[in-house]
């Protein structure tokens, strides 16, 4: 861990004393998603309730500026300009580079004619055998661990050749059985749980984005 990156995690136990438990598996995470995006993979992130807005949280954070700005590269910037002078112009400047992130929980139509026509435990595992490649990362939120449709999302990623992050609470589940890395944070009452999920990925997200897209 550089030390650029380090003060992420120096600032997330000085304000979460409490997560000082689970530092080693917070790093431990990121250092999988790292790996990831080096390899030009993406982050696939499922969860429920609270965690699915996580999930679509997540993204949003990679996806676009978090802290720093992200401007395209100029060899991009000129191929827009080329394409077209006046919009072109405008997009170079606006445009903003991204980390690929996925929420399984975003697409309607495609998980509710799922759960309407197949089944509505496998919506997760499905949409990971359609977007999931080798290298790729799933990230599964569950407060209690034990979620049926994130649990058999890990299935799907396991045999898919895809490392599995899960992001629990302090019991684990059988996420943290069957997960690469396992942040299991210590808090039982899941509305806490929560609370404590939101600044660990805030972590990630930064930490991410002073990797590769810092000075």
């Amino acid at each position: 861990m550089t030390p650029k990156l380090q003060k992420h995690i120096d600032l997330l136990m000085q304000r979460y004393p409490v997560l000082k438990t689970v530092e080693k598996e917070i790093v431990e995470a990121y250092l999988v998603m790292e790996e990831c995006y080096q390899q030009d993979g993406k982050l696939l992130i499922a969860g429920n309730g609270g965690s699915a807005a996580d999930s679509e949280h997540i993204a949003g954070e990679l996806m676009k500026r978090f802290k720093s700005p992200r401007p395209v590269t100029e060899t991009f910037a000129s191929e827009l300009r080329k394409i077209d002078p006046v919009r072109g112009v405008e997009l170079a400047r606006k445009l903003e580079r991204g980390l690929m992130a996925i929420p399984l929980v975003a697409h309607e139509a495609l998980t509710t004619a799922y759960i309407n026509d197949v089944d509505g435990l496998g919506v997760f595992a499905q949409q990971l055998f359609g977007f999931g490649r080798v290298g790729d990362v799933f990230l599964g939120i569950s407060t209690s661990g034990n979620s049926k449709n994130i649990l058999n999302a890990t299935v799907v990623a396991r045999a898919l050749g895809i490392k599995v992050i899960g992001l629990t609470g302090a019991d684990g589940g059988e996420l943290a059985v069957v997960a690469d890395v396992a942040v299991k944070v210590p808090e039982r009452e899941t509305y806490m749980i929560q609370e404590l999920h939101l600044p660990i990925y805030h972590c990630w997200c930064l930490m991410l984005e002073d990797k590769f897209f810092g000075d």
